[in-house]
């Protein structure tokens, strides 16, 4: 019977990888034997078992009590930063040796250098695998309410889109995007570990303005993306044009959360808005992520 599953698991690989390789045509050939990346099929199956955590996992903490895990959140939160730091610090370091163009790069231009720069990105790939614990989380501490549709499609859609990039664009003009989010994840995750202090809350007024930031992301990253397109540099203009549509899927749905938590809410008497909290009293953020994690603050 063992043998029997591992043979049907091969030939559904086989014929996933088929199906991909006549979609999206060669592969890069830099990345073959990397970690995850010669196969689709455990990045498939690994969202598929995330989605069925999720499902299964509102099931079984709907009677029982909440975990706190406010030692384990501070400690992932740290490590998410430190890992976004190294990203974002390598990234700026490799393309500027490299003598990378803002405009446009090209996938084979800089020869080893460009290696250098994929090796980076599959970092930032696995960091997606990652942080699927973000919602892993909010279901053991039955924060349901924050597991919204924008938290798992974000979650959800980026692990596999980056699996592609890493097999077709691992590199050239595929830079900009992840160097703008690993800036973004540093200030975020700086600020989900610093919420775990009630001495710090004062200090943290500018959660809002983290929204902000993603959504000038997400301008940016389609400016630069739609430059490649208007002056062309070789680089494949169907995956410019998907990253472009992708990019707006995640701007309307951010905009349309920041709309609902800090523009459509009646004011105070002092003129201050009212912010969207959810049954326990906390602040909600993008993503479904609330202002409280860790048993304190948090925002994705």
């Amino acid at each position: 019977m063992r043998v029997f599953s591992i043979e049907h698991y091969h030939t559904f690989d086989k014929r996933l990888n088929s199906f991909v390789d006549h979609l999206f045509g060669e592969r890069d050939p830099r990345v073959r034997g990397w970690l995850l990346l010669d196969s689709y099929t455990p990045t498939l199956l690994l969202t598929l078992l995330y989605l069925l955590v999720i499902y299964l996992g509102t099931q079984f903490m709907k009677n029982r009590p909440a975990y706190s895990l406010k030692s384990i959140l501070l400690l992932y939160n740290f490590s998410i930063t430190m890992l976004s730091l190294y990203m974002l610090v390598e990234l700026i370091s490799s393309t500027l040796s490299a003598g990378y163009r803002l405009q446009c790069q090209g996938l084979f231009e800089r020869g080893e250098a460009d290696v250098r720069v994929a090796r980076v990105l599959w970092w930032y790939y696995f960091s997606k695998l990652i942080e699927f614990l973000d919602t892993i989380f909010f279901v053991l501490r039955k924060k349901n309410n924050q597991i919204t549709f924008l938290h798992v499609y974000h979650h959800a859609s980026m692990f596999n889109i980056w699996w592609c990039v890493l097999n077709w664009i691992p590199c050239g003009q595929s830079f900009f995007g992840p160097t703008l989010n690993s800036f973004i994840h540093v200030l975020m995750y700086s600020y989900y570990g610093l919420s775990t202090y009630p001495s710090m809350h004062k200090y943290l007024w500018w959660k809002r303005y983290l929204t902000q930031a993603q959504l000038v992301q997400f301008i940016l990253t389609i400016t630069h993306t739609l430059s490649a397109v208007v002056v062309p540099c070789g680089f494949p203009i169907g995956c410019l044009l998907f990253q472009t549509s992708y990019m707006f899927t995640l701007v309307i749905l951010f905009v349309n959360f920041y709309i609902q938590t800090y523009r459509k809410k009646p004011s105070r008497r002092d003129g201050k808005p009212v912010e969207t909290r959810d049954r326990d009293g906390q602040v909600s953020h993008p993503n479904g992520f609330s202002a409280v994690a860790n048993g304190k603050q948090k925002f994705q």
